[in-house]
C-alpha cells in the first residue's frame, strides 16, 4: 500500500509544483503589465518629474522649467497634462505658495493662448516656445509689479532672461518627452536628443537640491550615477558630455555646485576611457576624479563626504541592471551595442530578402519539374491512341461498306493491323510513295487495296501535322522547364550571396590606410568588402591626383604587396575639380587575360557576311568566345548568326550554365519560325583563375589550340541550331595554358581549299609553320592563306583568334613588408 501510496502522491506533487511555478509566472507577467500601465499609460512618471521640476530654481530665484515641461507633455500626451499641472504645482508649493500661483497663473494665460489661437502642425514647436515666452514675461511682470509697485531695468533684464530660458527649454522638452518612451523611442538617437534628454533628466535632478542625509547630497549622489550609467552605456565621449551639461545645469542652479561641473565631467571622461573594465571600470574612473578634483576644490575638509557620496552612486550602479545598460546603448551611436544592432537589423532584413529569394527559386524549380515530367509510357500510350484514330478514319471511309469486315478486322484483326501500319510507315518514310512490293502484298491482301492506299496517304498528311504539332508542344514545355531551371539555379545562387555577411575589416583597414599614408600618400576614406584570396575588393577615396595615375602607379602596387597578390584597378570615376575626391575600386587581378583578334571576309567579297562572332568577359571570372554560322549568305544568315550570339550572350550574362544557354538558344529558335533558316554556333568558355576551358560546339568545324609545335584538335558531333527541337550538347574540356594560342574558325576556312584532299592535315601544318603568336597576326595570316590557296571567295570566312597569357601588373609592386604581415 505504502508503494501505491507513493506512486500516486509522487506524480501529485510535480503536478502541483508545476501549477505553483507557473502560477507565479503568470502572476509575475500581471504584476509587470500592471506596473507598466501604471508608470506608462496613468502618467505616473510625468507627476514625479513634474514635481521635481517644480522646486528647480536657477540662481536661487529664476524657475523657469515648470512651464517648458507642462507645455511639452501638452503638446505630446495631453491626457497628462493635468498629472503634469499637479505635480508642477506640488513641488513649488514645497518651496512657496507664491511659485505655485506664478505658475498656475502662466499655465492659464499659456492655455487662453493657445485657445485664442492654435498653432498650425507646421511651425506649431516655434509657436508654442513663443507662447510660453509670452506667458511667463508677462506674468513675472505683473507679479513683480505688484509686489514692489516699480520695474527697475535689472528687473526687466532678469524676467526676459528667466522667459528666454524657458522658451529654450520647451523646444528641448518637446524633443526629450518622446524620447522618455521605451516604445516610441527611435532606435538611433542623434547627439542633440541625447544632451537634450540629458539637459531634462539634469533640470529634475536640481529639484532635489537640499535634499541630505547624514550630509550626503542626493543631488550630488543622482547625478554621478547618472554619469556613471552614460560612461559605460555611450563611452568617453557621451560620458564627459553627461558630466559637463549636468555640471554646468547644477552650477546654475547652486553657485555652490560649480566643482562639481569639473567632477562630473572629468568622471564622466575617465570612465568612459575604462568602460573595457566594464561596471568596474567606470566606478573606479569616478572614484579617482572624486579624489583628485575633491582636493583641488574643497580641500581635506569634506573629501570624506564627497567621497561617500560617490561610493553611494557606485553603490547603486553596480545594482543596475546591465540589461539596462545594454539597452541605453543599443540607441547610442558608435558603440558596439548599437552596431549589432544594425548588424541584427540589417541580418533580418537580409535573411528575409534571401528566404523570399529562395522561396521563388523553389517555386520555378517545382514549375520545371512540373513542365518536364513528360511519361515516357504516356507518349507511347498516347502515340497508339493517335494511331487508333487514324486507323478509325480509314477504315471508316474504306472498311465500313466493304462484305469482307468481318473477315478482315474479326478473324484477321492482327494481319490487317499490321498491314495498315507498315503502309503508314511506308509512306511517311519515302515522302508519299509506297514501294511497289508492299503495294502489291497489299493488294492481294485487301479487295479495295488502291482505295485503301489512298485513303491512308490522305489522313496521314494530317496526323503528321498533329504530330509535328505536338512535338512543337513537348518542345515548347521543355523550353519553358529548361528556363525555369536555369532562373531557379541563378536565384538559389543570389539568395546565397545574400545570405554572405559582410566581414569587418576596420584593422585591416587602419592598417592599409596608414601604410599607404607612411609611403607620402594621402587618402580619404577606405572599405574593404573582401579580402578572400583572388576575390579582393576594396574601394577608395583619394584625393584629386590631376590625372597623374597614382591609383595605378602606386597603391595598387602596396595593396599588391600587403594583400600578397596581384590587386588592379577594376574602375576609377575621376573628381570634376581639383577639390573633390576620386572613388577607386581595386579588385584581385585574374591569373590570366585573353587577347583575341579577327579577321573575316563576306562571300565574294561583299559587305555583309552571314557569320558573325563576339569576344566577351562574363562576371564570374569567364571569358567566353563564340562563332556563329547562319545557313546560308547575306543578310538573312547574317540576322540568324547575330541572333544566336545575342541570345547566347544574354543567357550567359544572366548567370545560367552554359549547356542550358545553348539549349534555350536552340529551342528559341526551332519554334519562333517555320522556315528552314540554321545556325551553327562554337562556343569556348575559358576560366580565368585557372585556364580551363569548355568548348561547347554545334554543327561547327574543329578548332585548333597551338601549343609550342604541338597542335591539339578540339571537335564534337551535333547538328544545327534549330533543326531540331530537342538535342544534347557535347562539352569537351581542355586545360589550356599560358602561351597556348586558341583558333576558332567557321566552314568557309576550314572547308576553303577544295584542291587539298586532307584539309585538317593542311590546316595543322599552316598552323604549325606560323612564326608569330600574335593573336590578330594569326588570324590575318590564315584568312590570307585561304583565300591565296583557293583563288576565290565562295563562303563567308571568319576566324578568330585567343592567345591566353597570365596576367602581369603593369607596375612592379612596391614592398610594404612589415604592414603585410601585420594584414596577413
Amino acid at each position: 500500500m505504502e508503494k501505491v501510496n507513493r506512486s500516486l502522491i509522487e506524480p501529485l506533487g510535480e503536478v502541483q509544483l508545476k501549477n505553483v511555478k507557473t502560477g507565479a509566472i503568470n502572476w509575475f507577467q500581471r504584476l509587470q503589465v500592471k506596473m507598466e500601465d501604471l508608470f506608462s499609460n496613468k502618467g505616473i512618471p510625468v507627476a514625479i518629474i513634474g514635481f521635481l521640476l517644480g522646486r528647480a530654481l536657477i540662481l536661487s530665484q529664476l524657475a523657469p522649467f515648470a512651464l517648458p515641461f507642462f507645455a511639452a507633455v501638452f503638446l505630446v500626451r495631453r491626457d497628462h497634462a493635468p498629472l503634469a499641472l499637479i505635480g508642477l504645482l506640488a513641488g513649488a508649493l514645497t518651496l512657496h505658495y507664491s511659485n505655485s500661483l506664478v505658475i498656475f497663473a502662466s499655465v492659464f494665460l499659456f492655455l487662453i493662448l493657445h485657445k485664442i489661437r492654435k498653432p498650425d502642425v507646421e511651425g506649431q514647436f516655434k509657436t508654442i516656445a513663443l507662447y510660453v515666452f509670452t506667458s511667463l514675461f508677462l506674468v513675472n511682470l505683473a507679479e513683480h509689479y505688484l509686489i514692489f509697485q516699480s520695474i527697475q531695468l535689472y528687473d526687466l533684464m532678469m524676467i526676459g532672461v528667466e522667459a528666454g530660458l524657458a522658451m529654450i527649454l520647451t523646444l528641448i522638452f518637446i524633443q526629450s518627452i518622446p524620447l522618455l518612451s521605451i516604445r516610441k523611442r527611435s532606435p538611433t538617437l542623434k547627439t542633440e536628443e541625447i544632451i537634450s534628454i540629458i539637459i531634462l533628466l539634469a533640470s529634475v535632478m536640481t529639484g532635489t537640491i537640499g535634499w541630505v542625509l547624514y550630509d550626503i547630497s542626493l543631488d550630488h549622489v543622482l547625478s554621478r550615477y547618472l554619469v556613471l550609467l552614460f560612461g559605460l552605456a555611450g563611452g568617453a565621449a557621451i560620458g564627459s558630455t553627461v558630466g559637463v551639461v549636468t555640471g554646468l545645469i547644477f552650477s546654475l542652479a547652486s553657485i555652490a555646485s560649480l566643482y562639481q561641473m569639473s567632477l562630473l565631467a572629468f568622471a564622466g571622461l575617465l570612465g568612459g576611457l575604462l568602460k573595457e573594465g566594464k561596471k568596474a571600470g567606470v566606478a573606479i574612473g569616478l572614484l579617482i576624479a572624486t579624489l583628485l578634483i575633491g582636493l583641488y576644490g574643497e580641500g581635506t575638509g569634506n573629501i570624506m563626504i564627497t567621497l561617500y557620496e560617490s561610493l553611494v552612486a557606485v553603490a547603486l550602479f553596480l545594482l543596475t541592471p546591465t540589461s539596462l545598460i545594454h539597452k541605453i546603448s543599443k540607441h547610442i551611436p558608435g558603440t558596439t551595442e548599437h552596431l549589432d544592432e544594425q548588424q541584427q537589423y540589417a541580418r533580418k532584413v537580409r535573411d528575409v530578402t534571401a528566404q523570399r529569394v529562395e522561396q521563388f527559386s523553389h517555386v520555378f524549380e517545382a514549375l520545371s519539374n512540373s513542365f518536364s515530367q513528360i511519361d515516357e509510357y504516356g507518349i507511347q500510350e498516347e502515340e497508339e491512341k493517335e494511331f487508333d484514330y487514324f486507323l478509325g478514319n480509314v477504315t471508316e471511309k474504306t472498311c465500313q461498306m466493304c462484305f469482307r469486315k468481318e473477315q478482315c478486322w474479326v478473324k484477321n484483326f492482327n494481319t490487317t493491323y499490321e498491314g495498315m501500319h507498315e503502309i503508314m510507315y511506308q509512306l511517311s518514310e519515302n515522302d508519299g510513295q509506297l514501294p511497289q512490293k508492299v503495294a502489291n502484298e497489299w493488294g492481294k491482301y485487301c479487295r479495295s487495296g488502291p482505295k485503301v492506299i489512298a485513303a491512308i496517304a490522305h489522313e496521314l498528311t494530317f496526323y503528321e501535322a498533329n504530330q509535328k504539332l505536338k512535338r512543337k508542344v513537348r518542345e515548347s514545355r521543355r523550353l519553358v522547364a529548361d528556363q525555369l531551371r536555369g532562373v531557379s539555379a541563378v536565384m538559389e545562387d543570389f539568395a546565397k550571396e545574400i545570405q554572405r555577411e559582410r566581414q569587418s575589416h576596420h584593422q585591416h583597414e587602419e592598417l592599409i590606410m596608414e601604410a599607404i599614408q607612411d609611403f607620402g600618400l594621402h587618402i580619404g576614406h577606405i572599405e574593404i568588402y573582401n579580402l578572400d584570396q583572388g576575390n579582393v575588393d576594396i574601394e577608395m577615396r583619394v584625393p584629386y591626383c590631376q590625372g597623374r595615375g597614382e591609383c595605378e602607379k602606386l597603391i595598387a602596387p602596396m595593396l599588391s604587396d600587403i594583400l600578397g597578390e596581384t590587386v588592379v584597378v577594376h574602375s576609377e570615376q575621376c573628381a570634376m575639380n581639383p577639390a573633390g575626391e576620386c572613388e577607386v575600386v581595386f579588385r584581385s587581378a585574374k591569373k590570366f587575360v585573353v587577347e583575341t583578334g579577327v579577321a573575316h571576309a563576306a562571300k565574294g567579297g561583299g559587305l555583309v557576311s552571314g557569320d558573325s562572332y563576339t569576344t566577351l568577359e562574363i562576371g564570374s571570372g569567364k571569358y567566353a568566345v563564340a562563332i556563329s554560322d547562319g545557313m546560308g549568305n547575306g543578310e538573312r544568315a547574317h540576322f540568324e548568326s547575330m541572333e544566336t550570339l545575342k541570345l547566347l550572350q544574354k543567357f550567359l550574362q544572366s548567370g545560367i550554365e552554359e549547356k542550358i544557354a545553348i539549349k534555350s538558344v536552340n529551342s528559341v529558335l526551332s519554334l519562333r519560325t517555320t522556315d528552314e533558316i540554321f545556325s551553327t554556333l562554337d562556343l569556348a568558355m575559358i576560366d580565368l583563375q585557372d585556364a580551363k576551358a569548355k568548348f561547347l560546339k554545334v554543327c561547327s568545324i574543329p578548332s585548333f589550340i597551338k601549343r609550342g609545335d604541338k597542335i591539339i584538335k578540339i571537335e564534337s558531333s551535333n547538328l544545327p541550331m534549330g533543326i531540331i527541337e530537342d538535342f544534347d550538347v557535347d562539352v569537351v574540356s581542355e586545360q589550356l595554358k599560358a602561351g597556348d594560342v586558341l583558333i576558332m574558325m567557321s566552314d568557309g576556312i576550314f572547308e576553303g581549299p577544295d584542291h587539298i584532299e586532307n584539309i585538317e592535315f593542311w590546316m595543322k601544318r599552316k598552323i604549325k609553320e606560323l612564326k608569330t603568336d600574335d593573336p590578330q597576326e594569326i588570324s590575318d595570316l590564315i584568312l590570307e592563306e585561304v583565300i591565296r590557296t583557293k583563288g576565290v571567295i565562295d563562303d563567308d570566312m571568319t576566324i578568330v583568334t585567343a592567345k591566353i597569357k597570365h596576367n602581369t601588373p603593369k607596375w612592379a609592386s612596391i614592398p610594404v613588408a612589415s604592414k603585410r604581415k601585420k594584414a596577413q
